[in-house]
């Protein structure tokens, strides 16, 4: 390709936060990347799979969503992640008009 179109290139100083816990099923570390990129949704990134996806509570109540994205290996981990998220992730978006 001889050529990108640049589509942006921001430098933001953004709060990042470290999870880690454990249920009687599985063991979960997380990063939680707070931005005001991605409509104010946060970047979540599983720190033992690096599976990651932009997520906010509201989001989360999709169990199979989260099964899929961090490739959980039963519904009971999802219902988890879905109750941990539900108190750890945003509500509301940010404003913005970042696309």
């Amino acid at each position: 390709m001889d050529r990108f179109d640049n589509l942006y290139d921001v430098t933001e100083s953004a709060q990042v936060r470290f999870l880690g816990f454990i249920s009687e099923n599985a063991r979960y570390d997380f990063g939680i990347v707070f931005t005001h990129r991605f409509y104010g949704k946060p970047l979540v990134v599983c720190m033992q799979t690096g599976q990651s996806t932009i997520l906010n509570s509201q989001d989360s109540m999709d169990s199979q969503l989260l099964r899929k994205v961090f490739r959980l290996r039963n519904d009971e981990e999802a219902e988890e992640l879905t109750c941990f998220f539900r108190e750890n992730l945003p509500s509301l978006l940010l404003e913005g008009n970042e696309y």
